[in-house]
Formats: C-alpha cells, sequence, structure tokens
C-alpha cells in the first residue's frame, strides 16, 4: 500500500538568502504538493493492481514531470513570481508583471527549475547563461522487494543560487546528440552552497 512522504521541515535551511520574495515555505508547499499527488495516484493504481507511477515513466518524463510540477506550484504560492506562459520560455519562473502577459522566450527575472537523481545537483542544461537555478534532487525506491512494499519518491536536495556563464563547461556530443551544458567543478561548489533543503 502507497504511503505518503511527509516533508521533513527540520531539513530545511532557514538562513538560505532567497531572491524574489520567495519563502522557505514556498519551497516545502511544492515538494508537499508532488508527494500528494503521487499518493494519490500511486493510491489509485495500487486498488487496481497497476505499478506505481514511478515504475510506468520513462526517466526523462518522470524528471520532466515533477519540475512541471513544482513549477507550477511555485507559481501558486510565490509572492512575486509566475509561471512563463511562453512554451518552453526561459526562465521556467519570471517576475509577475515584467513580460508582456508574462511571457518572454528568454528572460533574466526569474528561476530556472532543474530536476535530477543526481546526489549534489549536478544537472545538464540547454543553455549557458547567468541566471537563478534552483535544482531539485529526488530519490526512487527501485530496489526493495516485492514492488508493493516500495519506499514513496522523496526529495532529497533543494538548491538555488545565481550562477554565471563563467560556472559551466559545455558537454561534447556527437554529430545527433543534442549540446548541453554543466556546470563545473566550481560552479556545482558555488550552487551546493546556497542549500534550501538537505534531508
Amino acid at each position: 500500500m502507497p504511503t505518503r512522504e511527509v516533508v521533513d521541515k527540520s531539513k530545511s535551511n532557514p538562513d538560505a538568502a532567497l531572491p524574489f520574495q520567495l519563502r522557505i515555505a514556498d519551497f516545502e508547499i511544492a515538494m508537499q504538493d508532488v508527494y500528494d499527488f503521487f499518493f494519490d495516484v500511486n493510491s489509485l493504481f495500487f486498488d487496481k493492481g497497476l505499478p506505481r507511477l514511478e515504475e510506468t515513466l520513462r526517466a526523462a518524463n518522470m524528471s520532466g514531470m515533477i519540475s512541471d510540477m513544482l513549477t507550477v506550484s511555485l507559481a501558486k504560492h510565490s509572492r512575486t513570481l509566475c509561471q512563463n506562459n511562453y512554451h518552453n520560455g526561459h526562465p521556467d519562473l519570471i517576475v509577475r508583471g515584467t513580460y508582456a502577459n508574462d511571457r518572454i522566450q528568454s528572460g533574466t527575472d526569474g528561476v530556472e527549475i532543474k530536476t535530477t537523481r543526481k546526489k549534489g545537483g549536478a544537472v545538464d542544461t540547454h543553455g549557458v547563461r547567468e541566471q537563478w537555478m534552483c535544482v531539485f534532487v529526488y530519490t526512487i525506491d527501485e530496489i526493495t522487494q516485492p514492488a508493493r512494499n516500495r519506499s514513496a519518491t522523496r526529495f532529497t536536495e533543494v538548491y538555488l543560487a545565481n550562477v554565471g556563464i563563467d560556472d559551466f563547461r559545455k558537454n561534447a556530443r556527437g554529430e545527433l546528440g543534442t549540446r548541453t551544458a554543466t556546470l563545473h567543478k566550481e560552479g556545482v561548489a558555488k550552487l551546493r552552497s546556497q542549500w534550501v533543503y538537505l534531508a
């Protein structure tokens, strides 16, 4: 039977320097919204004898879905940020009223949301730019047997830092690969120094 994960508020950083009037509670509520969604969906799947959503989705789809849910929830609870209405626009969250119709293909005032299962928060991006980057690290129980006894998916790390062009390294790709960039060693250290949640 699925269990409902609960955000451990004691693991939040009360001294985190947050931009755009963001509050620690905004992140805690966003994570709890994701937990509640997985509990509701997986309870329904369990009743029908289906595998959990985590076992149904491919890794990239899972990460994208969680990223979208966090973006929507943060936009809902934030005092100044809203969702960027431009499809695949950057950043995901923008300062409300700064851009026409709250949509911009490439803006500067806001926060880009990333999710990954990589401990430490190193995540690939499709653009090297100065930005506020927020990375949520989550873990999925894929080991426990039988599978119906697996622990709920949970967040283990959240980072939010202002990173610049010089904080990235470009990743080599073949002719068919998509160009990406990742924070280099010093860039990742910069990101990790601005932690919001560590469980």
